[in-house]
This record gives structure tokens, sequence and C-alpha cells, in this order.
């Protein structure tokens, strides 16, 4: 097997079960790990348009505004039409999506307490290696 092809495989496989190990934990907030992904781009900066949030996660308008709609319904966030360009949408976090986050950060934190007993792991320095490569992979996709 190429290196590349083990690369994707395992890129899949452990994002996968990264994945599922979050929406276990997840669940019990009624929440599913895209819109975890979406409210953690409001927790940084709040009030931000479809689009920018889109550009963070990597996601067209088509895929987040379902997603969008189901938080707003939860009453996590609101969403405000622009009156310049009715195109536009701001979204906003209503009082229920901030207080979400410090129950959101206690699950994260025991996950990552979990995953720390791992002594191969080192998150940090994995990390920084992923992210270099999302650029680099970014990069030359354009």
């Amino acid at each position: 097997m190429s290196d590349l092809k083990d690369l994707s495989l395992l890129l899949y496989t452990n994002s996968r079960l990264l994945i599922q190990a979050f929406q276990l934990r997840l669940k019990e907030l009624e929440l599913t790990y895209p819109q975890y992904l979406t409210l953690s781009v409001l927790w940084e900066e709040d009030g931000q348009y479809v689009n920018q949030i889109g550009e963070k996660l990597e996601l067209d308008s088509g895929t987040l505004t379902p997603l969008i709609k189901k938080l707003e319904s939860q009453n996590y966030v609101k969403r405000i039409r622009s009156e310049a360009d009715e195109r536009k949408v701001k979204v906003e976090l209503t009082y229920p999506g901030k207080s979400l986050q410090s129950k959101v950060e206690t699950i994260i934190q025991n996950l990552e307490a979990e995953f720390e007993q791992i002594d191969s792991l080192d998150i940090s320095k994995l990390n920084k290696q992923l992210q270099d490569l999302f650029r680099e992979i970014k990069t030359a996709k354009k």
C-alpha cells in the first residue's frame, strides 16, 4: 500500500472513531457532532455570517443551513437576516446557546482525560501536525 493511501485510511478510520466518541457523549445534551462544531465556531466568535462559519468548517451553505435551523429550533442560536442584503444571514448565540458551552467543555475535558490515558498519544503534537497537513493539502488543492 502507498504511504498516501495508508495515511488516508488512518485519518478516515481514526476520525470516525473520534467522532463516535464525541457523539456518544454529546448525545446526553441532544447535540450532534456537526451541531457541536457549529456552536464551537460561534463560541470562539459570536455573531458570524453563515458563509464565515462555512469557511471555518469547510461546509457549504446547503449543508450548514439545516444545522443552523435545527440549532435555532433548540433555541441555541438565532438567525438575523441582513437588511442591506437579505441573502446574508448572521448567526448569534442565545443565552441557552452560550450557557451550553460550559456543559460541552466539561464533556470534552472528560473525553480528553480518557485519551490522555493512551501513552503514545500526544494530542498537542498531533494537532499541530494535522493543522500543518491541512494547510498543505488545502494549498495543493487550489
